[in-house]
Formats: C-alpha cells, structure tokens, sequence
C-alpha cells in the first residue's frame, strides 16, 4: 500500500506529460498543415491566365436597302466612248473662228461617229431590257428620231433641189440669160424658207426633257446612265442640226426680211446660229441682177463663185446624208430592242 501511495503522483505525472507532448505534437501538425495548404493553393494558379477583354461594339444589322446608297457598278466602255464623243461636239460647238463649209462638215461627222455608237450601245442586252422598263422614254425617243429622220430627209431633198438649180444657174450666167437666173433666185430663196421650217420642228425634243424622271432612285444605275446618254445624244443632235439648217438657210435667205423671217429672227437669241456658211454666201442676190449690163470679167468672177457655191453644196450633201443614215440605223436599232 505504501508502495502504491508513493507511485501514484509519478504516474500521473508521466501521464499528464505525455498529454501536453501529444496536444504539442498536434498543435504542431496544425500550423504545418495550415503552412502546406498555402503553398498547395499557391501552386495551383495559373500563370498564363487569359485577360478578360470587353466585348467589342455589335455591329449594327445591314439593311435590305444597301443597294440603293451603294457605289455604282464601272461603266460600260462604249459609255465612256460616247460621253467623249458627245465632248469633241460640245467643243466643236462653243470653239471656232468662222462658219465654214469645213466646220459644218466636221460637226456632221462628229454627229455621225456619236450616232454609231448610240446604235451599238443599244444592241446590248442590258439596254434593251433597260428601255423596255421604261416604255415612256421609249416612245419619246422613237418619236424624236422619227422627227430627226423627217427633217434630214427633207433637207437632203431640198439640197437636191439647190444643186440641180445651181447647175442650171451656171449655164444662165455664162449665157446672160436675166429670166432663168431670176428663176433661179426665186426657187433658192423657197428652198430657204423651206430649211428654215426644219429648225423649228427639232428644237423641243421629248427626250432632252423626260431623262430627268430616270433616277436611281426609280431605276438602276445603269438606266439612269443610260438614259442620261441618249438625252445627251438628242441635245448634241438639236445642236449640230440647227447649225446645219440656220447655216444653209441665213446663207440663202432673200436680203430682204419677209414676215417669216422677221418672226424667226425674233424667236431667235442673237448668237452663233445667226450666222451664214461663209462659201454660201459668197454669191448674193443682188450680184445676180442685171446679168446683160454686166461685163465678162465680171460674168467670170460670179461663174467662178457659183462654182465654188456648188462645191460646198455637195461638201454639206454628202455630210448630211452620213447623218441621215445613220439616224434611220438608230431607230432600227431601237426597234429591235422592242422586238427582241
């Protein structure tokens, strides 16, 4: 018993010992724990991480209209071929010296060179389905190029006219013969008058008017263009026509001013259409008078001019007649755009 008593406070000293070494130990194993867990959580990032960007703008939904605000498509190259055509008239037009049978000569080629390639213009597909759209524009052009084919083939006729006159002039001259040569003076200035009618019949095309309805707005781009072209073509064609017809007719009018005339002068703007053809002029009326008083010097001079009158005659004949033609190919061309 003694024995016992006397163990007892070391044994549960050694107990309560080993209690605080196990809670010591536990208390350890904590804090290590706690310590590996950081280092395990730090070894679990990610270093290459993606930046978080924001989300660009959204773009805005496109329209079903596009087309109508869109650029328009190159055009054709014979567009670009006849736009410079209808340029060398313009310039043809607005720059020269004098009113020659040369000068009128070359603004009817140049008319004939835009009048070819109108007609190939419109024997492509495209401007014929074009023209079928708009069957308004499509009449008013025929109409206009049946008026131009009706008033070249009256002034072909009229020069013909003028020409066979004029030989029979020359032989009136060199004879001395008053009464023919007075026959002739009065068949000339009828044959003005007549060409003179031809100016006002031209002057209010429908279609220099009616291109304006053509839009892109309304249509594509193409028929606005192409509309635009042909009311480019009938207004250089009223241009090179009226410098035709004013020319032969105010080279061959009467001196003195009729009714008629005075009306047309009146109607008229004063500018370069009130001018003659200067080789057309060159034998006056009133040279003409009084052929058996003349002397033979002076029968020689006007014979000599009544040559050079015929000469220009011809020049201006065969110009027009270019011009006559291929007027009547366009509108056949036109037709054929209804019909295909």
């Amino acid at each position: 018993m003694c024995i016992y008593k006397q163990n007892a406070p070391s044994s549960s000293l050694t107990i309560s010992k080993h209690i605080q070494s196990h809670l010591s130990f536990s208390f350890s194993l904590s804090l290590l724990l706690r310590n590996m867990v950081g280092v395990f959580r730090r070894s679990l990032s990610f270093p290459n991480k993606p930046t978080v960007r924001p989300p660009p703008p959204s773009k805005p939904r496109v329209s079903h209209h596009t087309r109508s605000i869109s650029l328009p498509c190159r055009s054709h190259p014979l567009i670009s071929h006849i736009n410079h055509e209808i340029s060398q008239i313009k310039s043809w037009s607005s720059s020269f010296d004098r009113r020659t049978t040369a000068w009128l000569t070359d603004g009817l080629s140049l008319l004939r060179d835009v009048q070819e390639t109108l007609s190939d213009i419109l024997h492509l597909p495209q401007s014929q389905e074009s023209l079928r759209n708009r069957p308004v524009f499509f009449e008013n052009l025929l109409e206009d190029l049946l008026r131009f084919v009706d008033a070249y083939g009256i002034f072909r006729t009229s020069v013909l006219s003028l020409r066979e006159h004029q030989s029979a002039a020359q032989v009136a001259l060199r004879r001395k013969d008053d009464v023919k040569i007075s026959s002739y003076v009065k068949s000339r200035r009828a044959l003005a008058r007549d060409i003179a009618k031809l100016t006002s019949s031209i002057r209010e095309p429908k279609t220099k008017y009616n291109r304006c309805h053509v839009d892109v707005l309304n249509g594509s781009y193409g028929e606005a263009e192409l509309a635009s072209v042909i009311g480019d073509v009938v207004e250089v064609t009223v241009l090179v026509s009226v410098a035709l017809f004013n020319g032969v007719y105010l080279s061959l009018r009467s001196s003195k001013t009729t009714t008629f005339v005075g009306f047309l002068k009146r109607s008229e703007k004063r500018d370069k259409n009130g001018e003659g053809i200067e080789e057309l002029k060159q034998v006056e009326e009133k040279s003409l008078v009084g052929l058996s008083k003349k002397k033979n010097e002076e029968v020689k001079i006007l014979t000599k001019k009544m040559m050079e009158l015929e000469n220009s005659i011809v020049e201006i004949e065969c110009g027009s007649e270019k011009v006559f033609r291929g007027l009547i190919s366009t509108r056949v061309s036109l037709l054929n755009a209804l019909t295909h």
